[in-house]
């Protein structure tokens, strides 16, 4: 047994201790909003919209926070992802199209399902070339990062219209899906419903991966320092292929359900919601999980919230809620890589 099997074999997980302050902004936020909103209905679906909206940007910044954090690439593309995720969708859909139509619920969420499945496969395995082909060769080069990322993003938009056409297509939402939820005078879209748990289900799953088991353990420790991975044994290349994988498909799983949000396909949609991404990140702290699942429900409580008493002040309601964040804790509101 070498040293290094003999240093993990009894290795156990550190305890951290819970920091509630920037979680807590969350139900603070929401509290505050409810007198300025007036109606406590209104209130309600402004509140339940910005979640769901929050877990599908969750979804989309989870692996690019991950891939940020451990492999300090500053992948511009990442968008791209999304967009393929969302035109994925298309093949699905086409075998499956009595099961759209049909109003059985059940139905309409296999059908999601099946959507997901073919888009995180897929994409996945475009986010395996993608690093091999072009990120590895500017690995701690960021200037070069952001050039050759984002000439790939353009090489793949075009190629989405070159398969798809430059046209928007429309996507229909499964009839079961459609319409709300009644509580009292407010009304919660199903749709909306379904995208909170799936993205509360990514994270749970996601949390436990990364503080209950042993690969979370390698990859938290592979975010705050990689060469001391390395001296144990551990080839971390193997750990950043993987992690980009899987943030790859994060975001076609995530472009699936933004797909059918906006029920209209576009070659720039996932590319649209780059910049509201990279401030996500850096509003949770790099390589942060939990930092990016709060900043995400945070963007998009203060942007619905603005957007219903301020619609001028939208726009720029996440750079003012990042400005402000930062300057409480530069380094986000749960920092792992210290860069």
């Amino acid at each position: 047994m070498t040293v290094a099997a003999a240093a993990t074999e009894n290795l156990t997980l550190p305890k951290v201790k819970t920091d509630w302050l920037p979680a807590m902004l969350v139900p603070i936020l929401a509290v505050a909003a409810l007198p300025l909103v007036g109606s406590f209905s209104t209130w309600v679906t402004l509140t339940v919209a910005a979640l769901a909206m929050g877990m599908m940007i969750f979804l989309m910044a989870s692996g690019l926070t991950l891939v940020f954090g451990l492999m300090d690439v500053l992948n511009f593309g990442h968008g791209v992802f999304i967009s393929f995720g969302a035109y994925l969708s298309l093949v699905a859909l086409g075998p499956l199209a009595g099961w759209v139509e049909s109003d059985n619920v059940w139905l309409n969420i296999l059908v999601l399902l099946a959507c997901a499945g073919v888009a995180m496969l897929i994409t996945g395995i475009l986010g395996w070339a993608f690093e091999r082909i072009v990120i590895r060769p500017v690995y701690g080069q960021h200037l070069k990062q952001i050039l050759i990322t984002m000439g790939g993003m353009i090489v793949a938009e075009q190629m989405i219209h070159v398969i798809w056409g430059a046209s928007p297509i429309p996507i229909r939402l499964p009839e079961g899906l459609r319409g709300a939820f009644l509580f009292g005078d407010a009304a919660v879209e199903r749709y909306r419903v379904i995208a909170a748990l799936v993205g509360i289900a990514v994270f749970a799953v996601m949390h436990l991966m990364l503080n209950r088991t042993k690969i979370g353990l390698l990859i938290r420790a592979g975010v705050e320092n990689a060469e001391m991975v390395e001296s144990l044994g551990y080839r971390i290349r193997r750990l950043f292929v993987g992690v980009f994988i899987v943030g790859s498909a994060l975001a076609g799983l995530g472009g699936v359900l933004w797909a059918f949000y906006r029920q209209t396909l576009t070659a720039g949609m996932g590319m649209e919601v780059n910049i509201l991404i990279f401030i996500v990140i850096i509003i949770g702290g790099l390589g942060s999980i939990g930092g990016c699942f709060v900043g995400s429900i945070l963007v998009a409580l203060v942007a619905n919230y603005t957007g219903f008493l301020a619609p001028k002040l939208a726009l720029g309601s996440s750079i003012l809620l990042m400005v402000l964040i930062l300057l409480w804790r530069p380094q986000g509101l749960y920092p792992v890589a210290k860069r």
